[in-house]
């Protein structure tokens, strides 16, 4: 059988980029049991109200739902239980030193499988106030008025 190549989206947090801006984005590894690992491939998993934490040394992936896989039987794990991060030391020190600066944290982007192994995209990201999230509301409607108005001027000749 051959080995599962790209990348397989499964989950995505698509308000976190509404909510906060994105500074860094790093690409880490999940420690997960087999049928969590089932579950995401039959694409359940919500990353709303998910988060990072750094302790000790170690990043954790924290209230990420991932549902039980209904096959299995006595080794399923809570839904919503702590899941380690993999990544390298150099950067688990690097995003300690930011977070503990105030109004940084880190929030998990997306779910996916990239050549056969589960990985999570967290940023490093500070959080709007409510009159960023209009300001960029704003934007993107004048953006979409200027390409309307752009496409329908061609199509007068």
């Amino acid at each position: 059988m051959p080995r599962e190549r790209g990348q397989k989206v499964v989950a995505s947090n698509r308000k976190a980029r509404h909510d906060y801006h994105i500074d860094d984005v790093y690409e880490a590894g999940m420690v997960l049991t087999g049928p969590e690992v089932k579950s995401l491939r039959a694409g359940r998993a919500s990353l709303i109200d998910g988060y990072a934490t750094i302790e000790h040394g170690e990043a954790w992936l924290e209230n990420v739902h991932i549902p039980e896989y209904t096959q299995a039987t006595w080794n399923n794990k809570p839904s919503r239980r702590r899941r380690k991060l993999l990544l390298n030391a150099s950067e688990i020190y690097k995003l300690a030193g930011k977070i503990k600066e105030s109004g940084y944290t880190l929030i998990p982007l997306s779910l996916y499988f990239k050549d056969g192994r589960a990985k999570v995209e967290i940023a490093l990201a500070r959080g709007k106030k409510e009159y960023d999230k209009r300001q960029t509301l704003r934007e993107q409607q004048d953006k979409r008025e200027a390409d309307r108005a752009m496409s329908s001027k061609g199509k007068d000749w």
